[in-house]
């Protein structure tokens, strides 16, 4: 009898990768992990988005979703986190988690497309890891079955329940034992948009029916910010390309006010980009204005928005940190000092920030202030004011900076602030967090 040689194992071949449509919705939470993995990696969402659109130019894709996904699922990072957990019994590879991450935030937000998201999600998954697309599917499923009880036991773990590191929290309480929860349920939200009429362009009266009649509505708030019910592109906002309105957080627009400068006054806005508040300045009065900006791309954006509502200003590209690089020697009569921050006032604008910032950048943040603030200061006429604003909501940076700076200045006098010796606005349903103090410099 002969005998047959063994025969060699079959090798099946490897799944083949899924193509993804370009306007599918696999297709924009595929995307929006691109952009979660970034920001988890450390790089910067604001930036990695425009890098992401710039390598992906189909029309169909829909830029509107992959932003919203990307942005809520940042937000909720540490609850969607706790609720992946108990279901990886090892870790996946960094894009599928991301995927699953982003895919969570879209069931919570739309439950009664469960079943659309999971096979959106698992087809997502197959364009890269097509040997996953099972895990992926028990994973969400199991997610979903279990979904009340794991929302229940979320309450035990403080960063997945309010959604924030753990570090931040705990200094949100100390600092804040009244407001520490509203504050990170505003982090937690949706960010406002907010109107700035150009006074220089059109009658305040005259840019209120404008919106009306577009049926746009708004509420007008104490410093006249206009704060819309609904946000909408600027191309729906009439006369916008005309330089009638610009888009302005209505906590930001507090700064023209309580700088107060006046006509012919020689005033300096520091750390200036995009230029918001140095364009506030300029149509609220006839002032000599220079714009500083260490980054001369940023810088170019000042000039742009300038141009667009009519406005001029000496634009000065250097580091406010030196200023015999680029100050002539004549004094200012009024600085605004918007310096770098932890930004902790605006991550709902920025979510990346909660998970991107370590406890000792606040640290670093503060010397970095003081720095600024110190050299700033030798710029100032006897006699002239500095208002500090940060977009932060934490005292390091704030109460305790403004303590500090006038010890080291014993020419530095705290001004009132419409009453109040400084002003914390903390972030709310109409507008981001900011800290103002108001400095003069003795004659």
């Amino acid at each position: 009898m002969t005998s047959r040689a063994p025969r060699k194992p079959t090798r099946r071949a490897a799944p083949t990768p899924t193509r993804l449509a370009p306007d599918s919705l696999a297709a924009s939470i595929d995307h929006a992990a691109t952009l979660v993995e970034a920001v988890l990696a450390g790089r910067a969402l604001t930036e990695q988005l425009a890098h992401v659109r710039a390598q992906h130019t189909d029309p169909r894709i829909n830029w509107g979703a992959v932003q919203d996904l990307s942005y809520g699922t940042l937000r909720d990072f540490g609850r969607g986190d706790a609720l992946l957990r108990p279901f990886l019994a090892k870790p996946l590879p960094e894009h599928i988690h991301a995927i699953l991450l982003v895919s969570l935030y879209r069931l919570e937000r739309r439950p009664e497309s469960a079943h659309t998201v999971v096979d959106q999600a698992v087809t997502a998954v197959g364009a890269h890891a097509p040997g996953l697309k099972g895990v992926a599917n028990g994973v969400l499923r199991n997610v979903l079955r279990q979904f009340d009880a794991l929302i229940a036991r979320l309450d035990a773990d403080q960063s997945g329940a309010q959604r924030h590191p753990a570090w931040w929290i705990k200094r949100l309480r100390a600092q804040y034992p009244s407001a520490w929860e509203s504050i990170l349920a505003a982090g937690n939200s949706h960010p406002p948009m907010s109107l700035r009429p150009n006074r220089r362009r059109i009658a305040h009266a005259d840019a209120l029916a404008r919106l009306r009649d577009a049926g746009i509505a708004f509420d007008e708030l104490p410093n006249h910010a206009l704060r819309l019910h609904s946000p909408r592109p600027v191309d729906q906002i009439p006369g916008f390309f005309d330089g009638l309105f610009s888009v302005q957080d209505a906590g930001a627009q507090w700064a023209a006010r309580w700088l107060a400068a006046q006509p012919g006054e020689r005033v300096l806005d520091a750390c200036a980009a995009p230029g918001g508040k140095a364009a506030h300045l300029l149509e609220c009065a006839d002032i000599d204005l220079t714009a500083l900006e260490l980054d001369p791309q940023r810088a170019e954006r000042i000039r742009e928005n300038l141009a667009r509502l009519g406005l001029e200003a000496r634009i000065v590209v250097g580091n406010c940190e030196t200023p015999a690089q680029w100050w002539d020697g004549r004094p200012f009569d009024r600085i605004l000092a918007d310096v770098p921050c932890s930004a902790s006032g605006v991550v709902r604008r920025h979510p990346d920030i909660k998970w991107l910032r370590r406890p000792a950048d606040v640290a670093g943040f503060a010397r970095q202030q003081a720095r600024i603030v110190d050299a700033l200061w030798q710029t100032l006429a006897p006699g002239g004011t500095m208002l500090y604003v940060t977009c932060s909501v934490f005292e390091e940076e704030n109460h305790m900076q403004m303590a500090r700076f006038c010890t080291r200045h014993r020419d530095a006098i705290r001004i009132p602030i419409e009453g109040q010796n400084e002003r914390v606005v903390l972030p709310n349903a109409e507008h981001d967090g900011f800290y103002y103090a108001l400095l003069r410099k003795t004659p």
